[in-house]
C-alpha cells in the first residue's frame, strides 16, 4: 500500500514530465519556423535572378541574317547594365543602328514595333549628350565576320520598374542603316533588318 506522502510525490513528478513533454514540442514548432525562413531567403535569391531581362535577335527580312542578344542586368549601384552582341553577316565591315522601340511586337518586318522608346518625351540624339531617347544607342561596329558588341550602363532603365524606366516589353530593332544622331524622330536610319522583344 502506498502512502499518501508516496502518493503525492507521484503526481508531481508526473506533472513535471507532462511539462516538459509540451517544452520540446514548443521546440519542434520553432524548428520548423526556421526552416521557413530559410525557404524564404531561398525565394528571394529567385527573384533577384529573375531581375535579369533578355531579347534574342532575328532577322526580319528574307534575305538578310541577324542573330544576336540584348541583355539587361541590374547593378548594385542602382544602373542596369546593357550588353549586345550581335551578328549581320551581309553588313560584314559596316555599322549598322540600334535602338529600343516602344511595343512588344516585331511583326510586319519589324514595323509593329513603333517608335523609338522615349519616355522622357525628349528629342533624339546622341547617347549621354543633350537630348537623347531612353532607346537611343546609337551605331554598332561589325568585325570583318559580321559581328559587333556594346557595353552601356544607365539609371535610365530598370527591370519591371516604373514605366518611365522599366525595359521589359520593349523591343530591340536592327536597322540597314546608320544613325544620323539628329534627324528627328529617329535618325534616318533605314529598314528594320532585325528585332527582338525583351522578356
Amino acid at each position: 500500500m502506498f502512502s499518501k506522502k508516496m502518493v503525492a510525490v507521484l503526481l508531481v513528478s508526473g506533472a513535471l514530465g507532462f511539462a516538459a513533454c509540451g517544452t520540446g514540442t514548443e521546440t519542434s514548432t520553432n524548428h520548423d519556423s526556421t526552416d521557413h525562413t530559410q525557404m524564404g531567403n531561398t525565394n528571394e535569391s529567385s527573384q533577384t535572378a529573375a531581375q535579369v531581362a533578355m531579347a534574342t535577335l532575328s532577322g526580319t527580312t528574307a534575305d538578310t541574317s541577324v542573330t544576336g542578344n540584348m541583355r539587361f542586368q541590374p547593378q548594385g549601384d542602382g544602373k542596369v547594365k546593357m550588353t549586345l552582341e550581335i551578328t549581320v553577316d551581309k553588313m560584314a565591315g559596316k555599322s549598322v543602328a540600334v535602338h529600343l522601340h516602344e511595343h512588344s511586337e516585331c511583326g510586319d518586318h519589324g514595323n509593329h514595333a513603333g517608335g523609338h522608346w522615349n519616355p522622357t518625351g525628349e528629342n533624339h540624339g546622341k547617347w549621354g549628350e543633350g537630348a537623347f531617347h531612353s532607346g537611343d544607342f546609337g551605331n554598332i561596329t561589325l568585325d570583318a565576320a559580321g559581328k559587333g558588341t556594346l557595353e552601356v550602363s544607365s539609371d535610365r532603365w530598370t527591370v519591371g520598374g516604373n514605366e518611365k524606366t522599366n525595359v521589359m516589353n520593349k523591343t530591340v530593332v536592327v536597322h540597314s542603316g546608320v544613325d544620323d544622331l539628329k534627324s528627328q524622330p529617329s535618325g534616318n536610319s533605314g529598314s528594320r533588318i532585325g528585332c527582338g522583344i525583351i522578356q
